[in-house]
């Protein structure tokens, strides 16, 4: 697995239109938010501006970028040449993605600390990173069910749009405008309960056993997403 991983990290610091989609672009995003964190604060909250980084990373930076990566490595038949080595399937599909995991988690982990810094840091920190490894493990799941439905790098392009916008805007509606009304249909769309989740953990004000209970729809979520991949992802190109 780990020999796989170095040889895709050194892939993506070759490849520059992947360097600028999954490190370039969340993290000036990102900034940006953090920069304006008193303005974007007053819309929703300082939880808003830390979930709003993490879905801008994560969809960006780890979803899209491993989708891309995975169709390219399909198109070219490498992965198929992978399977004829001793690696399973796991350890191939660990390796191929665990860069763009690192480089999300480093992303959004050196962005909420200078949030922190210049606006006040988290009331609970462990259950941040208990959302934040949850948001991970959905994007990632995601990204394999969608790598099945992507037949080229240039394909992914469009199948990669209904995700990576649909979960930045569930997370800025959720928000803005809280969980006080529609709360359970915000709760079971993609990202909704780890906005939720993310909230409570920067903001504070609500009991981390009523915060955990948030772990239960973005893990159905991850279900479902493997569950679709499963069925769907392709070793070689489709004929």
């Amino acid at each position: 697995m780990l020999p796989i991983a170095a040889s895709e990290l050194i892939q993506i610091f070759r490849n520059r239109l992947v360097l600028i989609t999954s490190l370039i672009i969340p993290v000036v995003v990102s900034a940006f938010f953090v920069r304006q964190h008193e303005t974007y604060a007053a819309l929703g909250s300082l939880g808003y501006i830390a979930a709003i980084v993490m879905f801008t990373i994560s969809a960006f930076g780890l979803y899209a970028t491993a989708v891309t990566t995975l169709a390219s490595r399909r198109q070219n038949l490498f992965l198929k040449r992978l399977r004829s080595t001793a690696a399973g399937d796991t350890g191939i599909l660990a390796g191929l993605l665990l860069p763009v995991v690192v480089l999300a988690v480093l992303q959004i982990t050196a962005i909420l600390i200078a949030l922190a810094l210049v606006a006040g840091g988290p009331a609970d920190v462990m259950l941040l990173v208990v959302a934040t490894i949850a948001t991970l493990a959905m994007m990632t799941a995601l990204a394999l069910a969608t790598a099945g439905l992507t037949n080229s790098p240039e394909h992914a392009q469009v199948t990669t749009l209904p995700v990576t916008l649909g979960v930045i805007a569930v997370c800025t509606w959720i928000g803005i405008t809280g969980t006080t009304d529609l709360t359970w249909l915000k709760r079971l769309l993609p990202g909704g309960a780890a906005t939720e989740l993310t909230l409570n953990a920067w903001n504070g004000g609500v009991a981390v056993a009523d915060s955990l209970l948030l772990l239960a729809p973005t893990l159905a979520w991850v279900a479902v997403a493997v569950t679709l991949a499963t069925r769907l992802f392709r070793w070689e190109p489709r004929r």
